[in-house]
């Protein structure tokens, strides 16, 4: 018979001080993902629609973007985050739900940026949806 290891314990996450960072929300058609770093970039927290436990079209839905959100805000807060500035990305539905959900954790937002990439006539868009 094996014996399990005496030291196998997991290691604690320190609690880091931040009182101001970043929320980047990437809102894609499938998804939606909401990462908060500090000012530098290093991250904080992280959560996603999927991650909450939502699957297929349900992850696309503001309300699991909403979850997230609080999700990954309340992981945040635990380590001091106070402000944040949120950078949006992405077309999806869970653009504004993830930020009303910030805002409601506790968050100060003190500026929105939409960084969403737009093409200067790059690759060739998919071909449109006939339904």
């Amino acid at each position: 018979m094996a014996k399990q290891a005496a030291g196998t314990r997991v290691k604690r996450r320190e609690r880091k001080n931040i009182s101001t960072g970043v929320v980047h929300v990437n809102a894609s058609f499938n998804n939606t993902m909401v990462t908060v770093s500090d000012e530098q970039g290093n991250t904080i927290s992280w959560s996603s629609a999927g991650g909450m436990g939502f699957k297929g079209s349900r992850k696309s839905t503001p309300y699991a973007a909403q979850l997230a959100a609080e999700d990954a805000a309340k992981k945040a807060m635990d380590h001091g985050l106070q402000t944040v500035s949120v950078e949006v990305r992405g077309p999806g539905s869970g653009r504004e739900s993830a930020l009303r959900a910030l805002q409601s954790a506790g968050l100060t937002v003190t500026v929105i940026h939409d960084v969403t990439p737009i093409p200067h006539n790059g690759c060739r868009p998919r071909k449109r949806r006939r339904v």
